[in-house]
């Protein structure tokens, strides 16, 4: 065993870096869409905290959506621009185009239904009050739990 500072025992963070990782792909598909344009059926809902004090959209937005918000970037969308840190793009909300700086550290879901591809982080009030049906336990021996066998012939084509 490793022991880093102060004796403590080294160990690999994994879900931190999988929301480093999972935030880098998302980075990767909306500079691609940014320089590029949405490629065919593709579009995405996104879901973030409004609460999140790098967060920058109207205040009639952050008060009608005090907590979370989910836009779409669809059919109509301008000025997407994407940094290491998040990104800023302008939506049309009932015909008002509105500029909003959102960033990834305040994304919770990022989901393209075109493909069936969603991501979903998870914060540490989230963990505490995730439905059992939700959750995949891995003890320190490696039995998963609360897993259910799925047959995939029912879901193939006929």
């Amino acid at each position: 065993m490793v022991k880093g500072p102060i004796g403590m025992v080294r160990s690999i963070d994994y879900g931190n870096l999988m929301h480093k990782a999972m935030r880098g792909l998302i980075q990767t598909v909306l500079s691609d869409v940014a320089a590029r344009g949405l490629p065919g059926a593709h579009h995405f809902f996104i879901t973030f905290d409004t609460t999140h004090p790098d967060v920058k959209i109207a205040d009639w937005l952050k008060d009608r959506y005090p907590g979370e918000m989910t836009v779409v970037i669809q059919h109509w969308f301008e000025n997407l621009e994407v940094t290491d840190d998040g990104f800023s793009i302008t939506l049309n909300f009932g015909n008002n185009p509105e500029p909003l700086v959102i960033p990834f550290d305040a994304v919770r879901t990022f989901v393209d239904p075109s493909v069936e591809f969603g991501l979903r982080f998870e914060t540490h009030s989230d963990e505490e009050e995730e439905d059992e049906e939700d959750s995949l336990e891995v003890d320190e021996e490696p039995q998963l739990h609360d897993a259910e066998i799925v047959s995939l012939d029912q879901f193939r084509k006929q």
